[in-house]
């Protein structure tokens, strides 16, 4: 049986249309291909910068998308979500809070670590209560703010002091590591515990006072799409980028190690 002309044209818009589609669906979890429309990310306070920046370079790669950040502590971004926030990816400071998700079954998969951070002393530019070490952090009268325990930054903080037997006796408790900062930066505290990125993104603003045993509590950075997500192929492009190779380098110039 012949096919008309008429035929034969029908078949080829019909196939040129399938491949165009095709083309523009991309491959899901790859950056820059994943369509279009609005996500909301929540993220640990520690990564306002760094996020802010690939958010940038996200939208500019996806026309049409629209990347909402939320940042606060880890243990109330995870809190948020447990109790129904709509939330469509999650970064956590921490696995202990990305846990908490996971066990609850609100995750889509399972989360992927993406970056490393250790906590160091920040202390106004002219340092005035003289600090050197995490051991002059306890002598009396200096005012030094943590992160409140059930923070990643505070958790961190309680690790250290157990690891080197030191007591703090802080003035204030924060529910983010920005607060911390904030609190040194404003003259508010001699000096504040809060991670190795913070200091490098402040500049001149404090300055850091390393101690050798930051290394006895190293944060790993857990990122994962929520499962109540209504875009997770945009989520899944989102946190590709996030561990991908510009992702690693936007991080690792902020100061993160890699997990």
């Amino acid at each position: 049986m012949s096919i008309t002309r008429k035929a034969v044209a029908a078949l080829f818009v019909t196939g040129a249309l399938a491949a165009g589609l095709a083309g523009c669906a991309g491959t899901p979890g790859t950056p820059g291909a994943a369509g279009s429309g609005t996500l909301t990310v929540f993220a640990a306070a520690s990564l306002k910068a760094t996020f802010t920046t690939l958010v940038a370079e996200f939208e500019g790669k996806n026309p049409g998308t629209k990347v909402v950040l939320s940042f606060a502590g880890s243990s109330d971004l995870a809190t948020q979500i447990t109790q129904g926030a709509p939330a469509d990816v999650f970064a956590s400071a921490d696995t202990k809070n990305m846990a908490k998700l996971s066990d609850a079954k609100l995750l889509d998969g399972t989360a992927s670590n993406f970056a490393t951070n250790v906590l160091t002393i920040a202390v106004p530019p002219a340092n005035p209560a003289s600090i050197s070490s995490f051991a002059d952090l306890a002598k009396p009268g200096v005012k030094v703010v943590v992160c409140a325990s059930q923070v990643p930054c505070g958790a961190a903080t309680d690790a250290v002091e157990k690891a080197t037997g030191t007591t703090l006796t802080p003035v204030s408790e924060e529910s983010s590591v920005t607060d911390v900062l904030g609190k040194v930066t404003s003259g508010e505290a001699d000096a504040g515990l809060v991670y190795v990125t913070d200091v490098k993104g402040a500049g001149d603003k404090v300055k850091g006072i390393p101690f050798a045993q930051s290394d006895q509590a190293v944060n790993t950075y857990p990122i994962a799409t929520v499962g109540s997500s209504k875009n997770k192929e945009l989520a899944a492009a989102f946190i590709a980028l996030v561990t991908g190779s510009e992702g690693r380098k936007t991080l690792g110039d902020a100061g993160f190690g890699t997990p």
